[in-house]
């Protein structure tokens, strides 16, 4: 029976990669059926509104939604839509893996990391964002809760033990941030207990951007709360050759939707330029989720093997190829 996905292409380069990973599930034999649905600028152009309700039903209605990059207008009062869909469908695991491909002009070449990072809580919880009225001075306000941390980490430890590694490393600020990082870090704590065959180390969040900067490869999942992730989990994508090479997915309980993490890159836009690389990967992170670990596999190896070899890749892997070359070189080893 065939699975309906949500498909949101987004703004900018979104129409171009979105459309360059459809070609490729459907080569690799998904059989998934696609709802389209318009989100951002694109779906402001038609409906006034960044976020309709109709996309939001379709979300609803389908376990997996697939996403182009999304453009929010900045400082025209608009929310981030990628945080309003986070808290409409309460999807507090955002994660995001990287992994080094050879032939990339990655500073580094034997890094895998999973970014295991809180998506509702903390300082983007909106809370209590104020100016005061002379503009002097402004507040805004970080809520931890035991509920929140302790999903998030219990999360981390079954995705560690589901794809057997090795070490869980518990990131957060409590030397300073007593209250909100401490809760965390004592409720990461006792969650890690529960878990003997993984080992766990504890970081204090500047440490960690040193440490992986210096030598990478001694993490294997982090997780961490909703600033600190937010920035981690970008310097790892830094590391194996940036964000168009890192894919992101939002898990919540009932939906989950999977993204390229870069922007919409407006000015490269319908060029054929893109390289469709973080939203093939997203769609691999998808077929893992929906339990089509075979068909991920296969996908992965045939973008690994294209990359290695700089068959038809895009400018920014230092081939010369467009994103529809670099789709048929996928393509044909699939």
């Amino acid at each position: 029976m065939s699975t309906t996905i949500t498909v949101i292409p987004g703004d900018g380069i979104g129409p171009d990669i979105i459309d360059a990973t459809l070609k490729i599930l459907d080569q690799a034999g998904c059989d998934f059926t696609y709802e389209f649905a318009d989100a951002g600028l694109a779906a402001l152009e038609k409906t006034g509104e960044l976020l309709p309700q109709a996309t939001l039903d379709a979300i609803a209605r389908n376990k997996a939604t697939l996403k182009g990059p999304l453009t929010t207008p900045v400082g025209e009062g608009f929310t981030s839509i990628n945080v309003s869909l986070r808290k409409q469908f309460n999807l507090y695991a955002n994660v995001r893996p990287v992994i080094s491909f050879k032939g990339t002009k990655a500073r580094y070449e034997n890094i895998d990391i999973i970014t295991v990072r809180e998506n509702t809580e903390g300082m983007y919880s909106g809370l209590g964002q104020v100016v005061s009225d002379d503009g002097s001075e402004a507040q805004a306000m970080s809520k931890i809760t035991r509920t929140g941390a302790e999903r998030i980490v219990r999360f981390a430890y079954e995705l560690a033990q589901r794809e057997g590694r090795k070490k869980v490393t518990i990131v957060h600020k409590a030397n300073i941030l007593k209250s909100t990082s401490g809760l965390f870090l004592k409720v990461a704590r006792e969650v890690a207990a529960q878990y003997p065959s993984i080992q766990t180390d504890e970081m204090i969040v500047d440490a960690v951007c040193m440490k992986l900067v210096m030598n990478p490869e001694q993490f294997d999942v982090i997780v961490t709360t909703n600033l600190f992730g937010d920035i981690l989990s970008d310097l790892c994508a830094g590391l194996v050759g940036g964000l168009g090479m890192a894919p992101g997915a939002n898990i919540g309980e009932n939906s989950a939707i999977f993204e390229a993490v870069h922007g919409s890159a407006p000015d490269i836009a319908g060029q054929n330029l893109a390289n469709p690389t973080s939203v093939i990967l997203a769609a691999i992170q998808m077929l893992e989720y929906l339990g089509m670990q075979d068909k991920a596999k296969r996908i992965l190896a045939a973008v690994t093997d294209v990359i290695a070899s700089g068959d038809r890749t895009t400018r920014d892997l230092g081939g010369n190829g467009g994103t529809t070359d670099f789709t048929q070189a996928v393509i044909e080893r699939l």
